[in-house]
């Protein structure tokens, strides 16, 4: 126990918890807060089940993360130029969501919620390449904490600061296009954190000089020597990280853990998109949304977060996902039985203590898993592929959740228990690559940039 706490032990933990906090935040402006807004507006299930669509964005946001590794921006180093620029545009959008009526501005609304969402997600690829460049490979301990840690920094953004518009939006003074200025403030003062970080010291410069020259040999010597060198700087930027990907662990490896990726919280994901809209429906006030969804989960999540990553280091990856997955599969049936007691505040609140106790573990165990899969001479691209596919599940397919509900007549119960089944094709990958899972977190497989040997 002694040996697994002094994991923790580090300053770098404190800079990636602050960013978790700035990367769970945004999921508030453009989800649950909106969520509510429109439902106060009138607006249907599905019509706030199609604002999902929005989250879409982090889907596909490894197609530009290549970007992130290679352009650096004119201040604050590689990781914490882009986070810092990213910070500041969500901020912007919203002030301008401040201004906006869901009304007679609809379309601009959802305009401008997708501009948070695109910087957003790339923020995210700058936070995730962040924790992996900012933790040596050799720091196996380091990085379950890490991951841990940034869980919590997630949940602290989405939960506990998530809690201040509910608890505002109760109150005869404010509606929610002014708390999108409470929401703005926020983001301004979690640029400070980003200030106040240490760039990694990473050299990938080496990595990519060979890749380089590799590409420029395939390309051949004819031709124009700068069309030449521009095609080979495209082809290490767009294609090499994920060649480097597909040929460290085999086409048939990399698949089955790209499937299980895309699979693994698709349940959560057609849960969580419903569940303001569910809570609302059955009798909660906003307070009380804001009280035990929001407050007493965050809390939830913190521990769990923590103890997540502990039994990740001292029993491993492997084994944390397998048992996070059932049990985030079996905490779903409460939510069911949710549904047939009607708004009962305590078991409410035991719901959100399990349904947190699962979302942490697993959450942990997956930032984990993926961090493990990357090689830190292509840590955004990689990542962001990896967890562009993990949030596919929760963003194109949960925006039709509120379709499902509809097509059940209402029946609650019946897309719960639903959404406890989605787990299962996601545990027969995972039971599938358990070898190469474990072979990983005993060898360093991943090439250093450090030591490219």
């Amino acid at each position: 126990m002694l040996s697994t706490l002094r994991a923790f032990r580090d300053r770098r933990l404190l800079s990636i918890f602050l960013f978790g906090i700035a990367s769970g935040f945004p999921w508030v402006m453009i989800g649950s807060v909106l969520s509510a807004w429109l439902k106060d507006e009138g607006l249907s299930r599905s019509a706030i089940g199609l604002f999902g669509a929005i989250f879409a964005v982090y889907s596909v946001n490894f197609l530009w993360s290549p970007l992130l590794d290679r352009i650096r921006p004119l201040w604050l180093g590689q990781r914490r130029g882009w986070i810092s620029l990213m910070q500041l545009g969500i901020a912007l959008c919203c002030l301008i969501m401040s201004q906006l009526s869901a009304q007679s501005a609809l379309f601009y609304l959802a305009f401008t919620g997708l501009l948070i969402a695109i910087c957003s997600a790339t923020q995210d690829i700058a936070i995730d390449a962040y924790r992996i460049d900012v933790i040596e490979e050799h720091e196996k301990d380091k990085l379950s904490a890490a991951s841990s840690l940034a869980t919590a920094g997630w949940w602290t953004g989405y939960g506990g600061l998530g809690a201040i518009p509910f608890f505002l939006a109760d109150t005869a003074s404010w509606y929610w296009p002014d708390i999108y200025l409470v929401l703005a403030g926020t983001m301004l003062v979690l640029v400070v954190a980003t200030l106040l970080a240490k760039e990694p010291d990473i050299d990938r410069e080496q990595a990519h000089k060979d890749a380089m020259l590799r590409y420029e040999h395939v390309l051949g010597e004819n031709g124009d020597k700068a069309i030449k060198r521009v095609s080979a700087w495209l082809m290490v930027t767009l294609v090499e990280p994920f060649r480097d990907f597909f040929t460290r662990n085999g086409v048939r490896i990399a698949l089955s853990m790209l499937l299980f990726i895309f699979l693994f919280k698709i349940g959560e994901a057609f849960l969580g998109r419903m569940s303001i809209v569910f809570y609302k429906e059955i009798g909660f006030s906003n307070t009380d949304i804001g009280t035990l969804s929001k407050l007493l989960n965050w809390w939830v999540t913190i521990v769990f977060s923590l103890i997540g990553g502990m039994v990740n280091i001292r029993y491993g990856i492997y084994r944390g996902l397998m048992i996070a997955g059932i049990a985030m599969a079996a905490s779903n049936l409460m939510f069911a039985v949710m549904a047939q007691a009607g708004p009962n505040k305590l078991l409410f609140a035991a719901t959100v203590v399990v349904d947190g106790f699962t979302a942490a573990w697993s959450a942990v165990a997956m930032v984990a898993f993926i961090s493990l899969l990357c090689n830190r001479a292509f840590s955004a691209s990689q990542y962001a592929l990896m967890a562009s596919l993990s949030v596919a599940g929760r963003t194109l397919l949960a925006s039709g959740s509120g379709f499902i509900v509809d097509g059940l007549d209402g029946n609650w119960s019946a897309f719960f228990i639903l959404t406890a089944l989605m787990v299962i094709p996601s545990l027969l990958f995972l039971r599938s690559i358990r070898h190469h899972v474990i072979r990983l977190e005993q060898v360093n497989t991943p090439k250093s940039p450090r030591n490219p040997a």
